[in-house]
């Protein structure tokens, strides 16, 4: 299955202004990436985002998300939001924002 162009259409402009943006076709999906590091991808229906481990816990509490497991190995810091959870675009953009200010930590590359 293809990603969810229409997610990443959704995603793209409000990573697209951030400084040190790129963008990245990556294990049949679409990675958005600040100075160099990943921060949000779209993989098949899913938001991919990178939380880190201090936020990872939270983040699965809620309902739409899961563990961001697509080889068998979960990585840890990152989560997989379901298509419920980000069809209001305040979830999206709320989402979005935990995973840029968590990227913003990050040295860049």
């Amino acid at each position: 299955m293809a990603y969810d162009e229409q997610l990443a259409e959704r995603v793209r402009p409000l990573m697209r202004r951030r400084k040190g943006f790129s963008e990245k076709k990556m294990f049949g999906g679409v990675g958005f990436m600040l100075s160099g590091n990943m921060c949000v991808g779209v993989w098949k229906e899913f938001l991919i985002l990178r939380l880190g481990v201090e936020n990872y816990e939270t983040a699965l509490s809620d309902p739409d998300t899961r563990e961001f497991d697509i080889t068998g190995r979960a990585m840890r810091g990152w989560v997989m939001v379901e298509p419920a959870g980000v069809e209001l675009e305040a979830d999206l953009i709320d989402w979005i924002g935990q995973a840029v200010k968590f990227v913003r930590t990050l040295p860049a590359k």
